[in-house]
């Protein structure tokens, strides 16, 4: 059955989201800000463009105003983590008392964040590793084939429908917060780097200094992670990050694409996370705050 979905952004994996949706017959509206992206939208269309350059667009509703959307039963968040205090505000007026608004979003901290003005029972977790880089306001190109990985909760059917019908790779799990842990570890150990370094993913393995230091980071994540009594979805760190920044080798990590706009990072809420779940157990993270730090000085 086709759904009506609210995507709250309108960046890259929103427009991805919103044209693999929209392929497969559900309606799909996006909340943002961004006017460009908003007027792309609406003229022409969430857009895909294939390794060749060929385009294929869909149709999708954009706004700004929330009114617009008001009663949605089926939201998935997709802003920053700097963003989340605006889209629970947003969520707030328009989700209706019998709706979800599922994250999955980077970072720590957004569950809770829209929980606080949704209530618990309205917000469900997943994370995903599919990757997108922005091309242009509403034109993204697939950036690697992840997983969206959402936990157990039959509030989610109708979202988990639509996403299989929409041919993502899709998995239930009970445990999502080891997974959000797991993905904290993936981006602290890339993100941060390609951004300071300006390249693709692929290229931090190719710099043995480089390679070091996405070594170092992932390390301290897992064992602030271990400190939070959290079990990763993997047994060694650093080989994870290895063969995500393998997989993912063209792909620009969503922070490079930040900088590289002159757009806010969400590394508040990925280095600058461990960092301070690091100090509340006396455990030392100088490579994330280090990060931290750099990111946040450019």
């Amino acid at each position: 059955m086709n759904e009506n979905i609210l995507l709250v952004g309108t960046g890259a994996l929103s427009t991805l989201f919103a044209a693999r949706l929209s392929e497969t017959g559900h309606r799909v509206s996006m909340l943002g800000t961004w006017t460009d992206g908003l007027q792309a939208l609406n003229r022409n269309g969430a857009r895909i463009a294939d390794g060749e350059g060929r385009e294929r667009s869909y149709r999708v509703h954009a706004t700004n105003d929330p009114n617009e959307v008001k009663g949605i039963k089926h939201a998935i968040v997709l802003v920053k983590s700097w963003q989340t205090e605006r889209a629970a505000d947003q969520l707030k007026r328009i989700l209706a008392p019998d709706g979800i608004a599922l994250t999955l979003q980077n970072g720590l901290g957004n569950r809770e964040r829209l929980s606080r003005d949704l209530g618990a029972g309205r917000v469900a977790l997943g994370i995903t590793t599919t990757g997108a880089t922005l091309l242009g306001p509403g034109l993204v190109k697939v950036g690697g084939e992840g997983i969206i990985s959402l936990e157990q909760n039959p509030a989610l059917a109708p979202i988990e429908a639509a996403l299989r019908s929409s041919n993502f790779n899709l998995q239930i799990v009970a445990d999502t917060r080891s997974l959000v842990w797991g993905k904290l570890v993936i981006n602290a150990a890339i993100n941060p780097l390609t951004a300071l370094l300006r390249v693709p993913n692929g290229e931090l393995l190719n710099h043995p200094w480089a390679r070091k230091a996405m070594s170092a980071l992932a390390r301290e994540t897992a064992q602030v992670a271990e400190a939070e009594r959290v079990s990763l979805p993997f047994e060694d760190p650093i080989q994870a990050a290895e063969e995500v920044a393998r997989k993912t080798a063209k792909n620009l990590s969503s922070m490079f694409q930040d900088v590289r706009r002159g757009a806010p990072t969400e590394i508040d809420a990925i280095c600058g996370a461990v960092t301070k779940r690091g100090e509340q157990h006396g455990i030392e993270t100088p490579y994330n705050r280090s990060c931290w730090q750099l990111v946040k000085s450019i």
